[in-house]
């Protein structure tokens, strides 16, 4: 390969080679989702990127562990540690459970993952099942000063942090000052707090909060941005190696997990490399309700959304992600989409093609193959290139098909494959295979229906039963058969049923 894998850091602003804290071995953690309502595209990249680095990650033979949360609890409804939980919310207006409203927005955001491709994480903690740590952690953030009770709520020392030396406001490269005189002038609604900046590590529950614990300062529940920290820590350890999230993510909630462990046990800056996607427009605005251009999953995959003009299949959702770099924006429109599934579909008829490809029997290779084979080489190679400079599957998308057109070429002249080894053929046709499939998740996605096809087979049948061609008739029926269908001949016509021998 080119180069080693180097990735953006975005608490140094700078790229550099990756280099595990304890190779073989890598953590990765990925903010998951609030499940109290459905997912929206835009909640699909980051899986999407973050399932094609860890493929990459172990195509290089790193053994990683991948952690994917899912917030089931304290996340509230302005983010600013005031209003209700927003799965109780909804459990509310429901008058149901709340954990049936978040068991059900998980279900349906697991089963859309697996649509696009993302192989299932490792672990998938919930917030709900790890109170214990988290408790544990606030105790520990007030053991080292850090943090204070206040009516039973217990808060992040922002000033005191910064103090003893710390730098609240490093990972998104905001100053102190500035959030300060960019805050509310006075603390209304927020008086248990001594500082604006300082956020909630846990809040005391009032008679009508349904989600809550007991705890050494209150019933209550945890802050949002400290479950993160707290499974983090519990599976990958004080210190891990990459931690993901969306772009929306870096200030507060990355900025405040930075915080927590920074203030506890083994203070460190919880991640080494913190890797942020960017964000997903639609026809150029930012997607939102109030906007009328907000698409959930399901819409993109039903096309039930006044914004799409069709539907759009998981792959070619998949495929239009990675056409762009994981850091740059995207912009979700009709002619887009479309162009990707004519893209993804060149991709796959790629792959039927491989197989194909061999020197006609006669054909006598050519003496010399060094010329040909170090462009096939070469082709092949950059392929590499785009994922080791900081997963750029944009530039890997683009190196595949340029590898693919040199393919198409083969495979229309079949008596050019004489000009080039078996073994660099062999080697080009792997690393396109293994690309496309195991590290970019692309997988066939057949166009045609299966009932659909049955159709279109009962009505040749039909055709050749009234042209009396009982040879094509007995073909068809035993042609189904082995696909155990058995064809139904009757007054009214022809049907089918599945065989129960």
């Amino acid at each position: 390969m080119p180069q080693p894998l180097s990735l953006y850091n975005t608490l140094t602003r700078q790229k550099a080679p990756f280099e595990p804290l304890n190779a073989p071995f890598v953590g990765v953690y990925l903010c998951g989702p609030t499940v109290y309502s459905e997912a929206h595209v835009g909640n699909a990249r980051g899986p999407v990127v973050f399932d094609v680095l860890t493929r990459y990650l172990r195509y290089l033979d790193y053994k990683v562990r991948y952690v994917r949360n899912i917030t089931d609890v304290g996340h509230l409804v302005d983010d600013a540690d005031e209003g209700e939980d927003k799965i109780g919310r909804i459990a509310r207006a429901r008058q149901v459970e709340p954990m049936e409203v978040a068991e059900g927005y998980t279900n349906l955001y697991q089963d859309h993952m697996v649509a696009l491709g993302c192989l299932p994480p490792d672990i998938t903690p919930r917030a709900s099942g790890h109170i214990i740590e988290q408790i544990e952690m606030v105790k520990q953030i007030i053991g080292n000063g850090f943090a204070y009770e206040s009516n039973g709520s217990v808060y992040f020392d922002v000033p005191a942090y910064n103090a003893a030396g710390n730098e609240y406001g490093k990972l998104s490269n905001r100053v102190v000052e500035e959030l300060l005189a960019g805050s509310r002038d006075n603390l209304t609604g927020q008086d248990e707090k001594r500082s604006p900046l300082d956020f909630a590590l846990w809040k005391r529950a009032d008679e009508h909060h349904l989600m809550h614990w007991p705890s050494p300062w209150s019933e209550g529940f945890p802050g949002w941005h400290l479950e993160c920290s707290a499974m983090s820590r519990k599976y990958l350890g004080a210190e891990f190696d990459i931690h993901g999230g969306g772009l929306d993510l870096m200030f507060p909630h990355h900025e405040c997990e930075i915080a927590q462990s920074q203030a506890c046990e083994h203070p460190t800056n919880e991640a080494r490399v913190w890797m942020h996607n960017n964000m997903i427009t639609v026809n150029g605005q930012k997607m939102s309700k109030s906007a009328g251009n907000f698409i959930t999953i399901s819409q993109l995959f039903s096309g039930e959304n006044e914004v799409l003009a069709q539907a759009y299949s998981p792959m070619t959702t998949r495929f239009f992600l990675l056409q762009a770099h994981y850091r740059s924006p995207v912009d979700i429109t009709d002619e887009g989409l479309q162009a990707a599934g004519k893209g993804y579909r060149k991709i796959m008829n790629g792959l039927r093609l491989l197989e194909k490809l061999q020197l006609p029997e006669g054909t006598e290779a050519a003496a010399d193959t060094s010329a040909a084979d170090a462009e096939l080489r070469k082709l092949a190679d950059d392929c590499f290139t785009g994922l080791n400079d900081d997963l750029n599957t944009a530039r890997t998308l683009a190196s595949l098909f340029n590898l693919l057109r040199k393919l198409n070429g083969y495979a229309a002249k079949p008596d050019t494959l004489a000009q080039v080894s078996p073994e660099a053929l062999a080697e080009a046709t792997a690393t396109y295979r293994t690309l496309v499939q195991d590290v970019l998740g692309l997988r066939d996605e057949p166009r045609a229906r299966a009932e659909d096809l049955l159709s279109l087979t009962l009505h040749f049948y039909q055709e050749a039963k009234t042209a009396k061609d009982y040879g094509k008739v007995d073909e068809i029926r035993a042609a189904l058969k082995q696909q155990g269908i058995v064809v139904k001949d009757s007054k009214t016509g022809v049907d089918w049923a599945y065989s129960e021998e």
